[in-house]
């Protein structure tokens, strides 16, 4: 039996594109996980300048898997230790992938946070299409309770967003993050992981460059 396009979704996504719509979709490197997503069909053809400003103006990053959370979250289910048994939180979490990877993973409690609600509603309905539950919370700023591990998926798409690599660490000991955009990354004491091949789910046919997501860890 299909299981119905949450309304939730189906109602705000029209806010980046009013012809858009909404399917579950498996990802191609994590495949026991599925995400509601933006239909790929409905992002490939010409958009009228109305319509690309109407995109600009509200992206919904929430309705796409980015190649940096599609990596993440396959590398925390391959290596569960990771995870298990610790309190996580999954920062910028849009789709909610890889707070979803940790709940499979076996962490002790996961929070996804991201400072867009629809994000949220999409998080909430992702966990509920994948059986998982997890919290949610919109500011990571507001969050006082003691964490084991902060983890963060193409946050640093712009380099102002890169003061954030020091806050991370003040509320989290340990902190793993996935990047895809920033070039000579050098920012003590994050440490490489490792580079993978990935893509964005739909694949926006980005350039090569975007789909090799680098893996840091930061300790304190």
């Amino acid at each position: 039996m299909t299981t119905p396009v949450p309304d939730s979704l189906v109602r705000i996504i029209k806010h980046m594109n009013p012809a858009a719509g909404i399917s579950a979709q498996a990802l191609p490197q994590c495949p026991d996980i599925s995400l509601w997503l933006v239909e790929p069909d409905s992002m490939r053809r010409r958009f009228s300048q109305d319509e690309i400003l109407q995109i600009q103006s509200y992206p919904a990053y929430w309705a796409f898997c980015w190649a940096s959370g599609q990596v993440l979250a396959r590398e925390i289910l391959r290596h569960p230790h990771w995870i298990k048994g610790k309190k996580v939180m999954d920062f910028g979490a849009g789709s909610g992938v890889v707070a979803i990877a940790c709940v499979m993973a076996g962490a002790r409690e996961v929070i996804a946070c991201d400072i867009d609600p629809d994000a949220l509603i999409s998080c909430e309905e992702n966990a509920a299409l994948n059986g998982v539950s997890f919290r949610c919370h919109g500011d990571l700023f507001s969050f006082d309770e003691e964490l084991d591990l902060l983890i963060a998926a193409d946050v640093l798409y712009d380099r102002a967003n890169l003061v954030l690599l020091e806050e991370f660490l003040k509320c989290a000991p340990d902190v793993l993050i996935a990047d895809s955009r920033i070039r000579d990354f050098d920012y003590p004491p994050y440490v490489a992981q490792g580079r993978h091949e990935s893509c964005t789910v739909p694949d926006l046919d980005e350039l090569d460059e975007f789909r090799l997501v680098n893996l840091y860890r930061g300790q304190r």
